[in-house]
């Protein structure tokens, strides 16, 4: 190939992508469809500044398990207590339990923590809006490639559609992230509707209720940095969820995994007319809140 013609291959090439960029950010800008719901365009992931909970899951061993789709991986105690991470079954096809919860779900549906992206893809292929968010860059691009819509963003942080989702999603341990039930309850009210449903998986110990600090860790040992979690059985979140000002609305139990659904109470939210609608814009999960950098789009691989 001659030189000349190399160098206008190159441009041509460098102006694709760049107009594939700026496709991303105005899909991720621009109004709402309001019979879809939630863009179909590319997604944009959204790179941030990053506290030691969004460190921890978005540098190896966890980003290493997430590409590979497979562990061995858990959760570390400084007492060497160990958790194993269902990576296999987070990497693979939503399950018989996974489309219980998905039955469920009611209007657009945000999953907090969404990881690989199952649920989200699974949501789409049925026709569903979803939404998933996580501090993981992996986890986000694993769910974009998978065909679902993922933002890079912490729960804590602005995201598309506050007070408009009709249901959100906190599975796969995710009532864990930051390690403080009461103030993600919180927070949830905020990001469902009026009447929105909040979905939540508990562990199989009826009396479990702890805080504690955890690392991600691999089989060779390479820990990732500590950060703050939370595992709660189902009477735990239940008084957690009382005091919260939620209410169980329903407690079932699938493929040996355990879930209860919650209504606010009482929570009279008017509709603030200047709210971003669900899939607005693209934007990543983290534990706690924390002062994003400028929005910088990065086009799924």
């Amino acid at each position: 190939m001659s030189t000349a013609r190399a160098t206008r291959t190159g441009r041509v090439a460098q102006t694709a992508r760049a107009d594939q960029a700026a496709a991303v950010a105005t899909a991720a800008t621009a109004a709402p469809n309001t019979t879809a719901g939630i863009a179909t365009g590319p997604a944009r992931i959204v790179r941030q500044s990053t506290r030691a909970e969004e460190r921890s899951w978005s540098a190896d061993p966890y980003s290493d398990a997430l590409r590979a789709g497979r562990g061995p991986l858990f959760l570390s105690r400084a007492d060497g207590w160990l958790l194993p991470l269902e990576v296999e079954r987070w990497c693979a096809d939503a399950d018989a339990a996974d489309l219980e919860v998905l039955r469920r779900c009611e209007g657009a549906v945000l999953d907090v923590g969404c990881g690989p992206g199952r649920l989200v893809a699974a949501l789409g292929t049925r026709g569903r809006r979803a939404l998933g968010i996580d501090v993981s860059e992996a986890a986000v691009a694993r769910t974009v490639r998978s065909g679902g819509q993922a933002l890079r963003r912490s729960v804590f942080e602005p995201l598309p559609g506050e007070g408009r989702w009709g249901t959100a999603l906190l599975v796969d341990g995710n009532v864990g992230i930051g390690g403080d039930p009461r103030a993600l309850l919180a927070r949830m009210a905020q990001l469902l509707d009026s009447e929105g449903l909040l979905i939540v998986e508990t562990v199989p110990v009826p009396d479990l209720d702890e805080r504690v600090v955890v690392h991600v860790t691999d089989a060779r040992g390479t820990a990732g940095t500590p950060f703050p979690w939370a595992r709660l059985g189902t009477p735990a979140l239940l008084r957690h969820a009382d005091r919260a000002g939620w209410r169980a609305v329903d407690q079932w139990t699938a493929g040996g995994r355990c879930f209860a659904a919650l209504r606010h109470r009482g929570r009279d939210r008017s509709r603030n007319s200047s709210a971003e609608p669900p899939n607005n814009a693209a934007v990543n999960s983290s534990q706690r809140a924390v002062k994003s950098a400028a929005d910088s789009p990065v086009a799924p691989a």
